[in-house]
């Protein structure tokens, strides 16, 4: 077989990882029909090694398999004419090592400043262009929006990122550290820290207490409700329902003042360490948790049952900005944005721990608009409520256990996937070490590299003043594409 099958943090031994030349590999990955998760290259001594990670999310598997350029090969035929999900893995390889993929269909950078960018024009008497950013009034992260428009209706969006790459992956080579992974996209600290330990502890054989495995899942739960409910006032905000923006805005600081109790910092920065957790949740935090959830959970509930039953939001947010499960599926959308659009995607589930093993994520009918991207927001709220208070139930159970543990043994020549459902969709961290047991490369997907094309297919054919609701539905990420 021309693939090893692996799990979630299950190394596997480098050189048992299947080496082909391209072409083989790429009848491979068009015959195995699976969804792609790690598309990525390593330069070694005679060339540039490309490894392919593909997600079987049924059967919670994941195939690895690589091919091998020599020094003198710069290119081969694209997947992308193919399979179009692999659009932005192929850019992102060209960038990286200068092998065209043949025929790529939309073949531009995907960080690269050095020359100027192509825009696509769109020529016609009362065609018009808007530029937006990439400073934006908002203080929000740098990136350029262009706007083909009619009138006021959009045509074609284009987005151009990479303003702020800071070489996080080849820090990760040199000083890798709990610290440097929770400061890679500041929304997600819990989750980008979680994948990060998860896959040293798979690398190191280190195994992490119940109770440990418990208060980071807890964590990471929270996580995601808090920015969910500050997206849904932002949602609110761009509706003029101004008293949805309020409830939620208030609401969204009682969950991550929570996360103050806990380890002294608002977005959980500290708690997660390789080998378990720096702070603990005793009962009497425990109990106040539940209290100050109870409320939470009830004003989150009051509030988005209100605002959706309000005509003037309810007229926003349906067939507005609509992404369509094949756009989505074709694309290669992820985590909560290919949701909204009918495609169940989650790696707590697909992949699930025994923490996850015991929940179910339950479907609804989602059309791929605003309103169904506001629709998954509620659900998984509610869903991560749910979740933490049968955590915070167990926990006792496990009081004298340990908080952290520690290991120093390397593992030499491996790799491993490590896969966790942050809020926005899956972040994973692959990590490949040397003969002596140092990493050799890290490499980070967030689920924004996956989704940030949505949004351009979103906006179109709606008007430009729909843009910044769109754009908050998805609410994406510029560090985590940027890196």
């Amino acid at each position: 077989m021309n693939w090893i099958i692996t799990e979630n943090n299950k190394p596997i031994n480098l050189y048992d990882i299947p080496c082909l030349n391209i072409n083989d590999l790429r009848n491979e990955i068009i015959n195995l029909d699976k969804r792609v998760v790690g598309f990525f290259g390593q330069r070694v001594s005679d060339g540039v090694k490309l490894f392919v990670v593909m997600a079987d999310d049924s059967e919670g598997k994941l195939y690895v398999s690589s091919a091998h350029f020599a020094s003198g090969e710069k290119s081969y035929e694209s997947l992308t004419q193919t399979i179009p999900a692999f659009h932005m893995f192929e850019r992102e390889f060209f960038e990286d090592f200068g092998i065209e993929p043949l025929h790529h269909p939309w073949l531009k950078p995907v960080r690269d400043h050095k020359k100027e960018y192509p825009f696509f024009e769109i020529e016609g008497e009362e065609i018009h262009q808007v530029g937006v950013g990439p400073i934006h009034a908002g203080v929000i992260e740098p990136g350029h929006f262009r706007f083909m428009c009619n009138g006021e209706k959009v045509y074609d969006l284009e987005i151009r990122l990479g303003y702020q790459s800071r070489g996080v992956e080849d820090l990760f080579i040199s000083s890798p550290s709990n610290q440097l992974a929770e400061s890679v996209c500041g929304d997600s600290v819990i989750a980008y820290n979680l994948a990060y330990s998860k896959a040293i502890e798979a690398l190191e054989g280190i195994e992490v207490s119940n109770r440990a495995q418990i208060i980071r899942t807890i964590a990471l739960e929270m996580e995601r409700a808090a920015i969910h409910i500050g997206d849904l006032g932002a949602i609110a905000g761009d509706t003029a329902y101004l008293m949805g923006a309020s409830i939620f805005g208030a609401t969204r600081t009682l969950v991550i003042n929570t996360m103050l109790e806990i380890c002294g910092s608002r977005f959980g920065r500290g708690l997660i360490t390789v080998g378990g957790v720096n702070y603990d949740i005793d009962e009497e935090l425990s109990a106040g948790m539940l209290k100050t959830f109870d409320k939470v959970v009830k004003d989150v509930k009051r509030t988005t049952e209100t605002m959706l039953k309000s005509p003037t939001v309810i007229s926003r947010l349906e067939r507005t900005g609509v992404v369509s499960q094949e756009q989505a599926k074709s694309l290669g959308l992820v985590g909560m944005a290919a949701k909204a659009s009918g495609i169940g995607l989650d790696t707590r589930f697909d992949f699930p721990d025994k923490w996850y093993a015991e929940f179910e994520d339950k479907k609804f009918k989602a059309v791929g608009d605003v309103y169904s991207r506001t629709r998954v927001r509620y659900k998984e709220i509610m869903q991560s409520f749910h979740i933490i208070r049968k955590l915070l139930e167990k926990l006792p159970e496990y009081k004298n256990e340990p908080l952290c543990v520690s290991q120093n043994a390397k593992s030499a020549d491996k790799f491993v996937v490590s896969m966790t459902e942050g809020w926005r969709g899956e972040v994973i961290h692959t990590v490949i070490t040397d003969n002596n047991g140092n990493i050799s490369r890290y490499k980070i997907k967030d689920p924004s590299f996956n989704n940030w094309y949505g949004l351009a297919i979103a906006v179109r054919n709606n008007g430009i003043s729909d843009f910044p609701l769109c754009n908050k539905s998805f609410n994406l990420s510029y560090c985590g594409n940027d890196l």
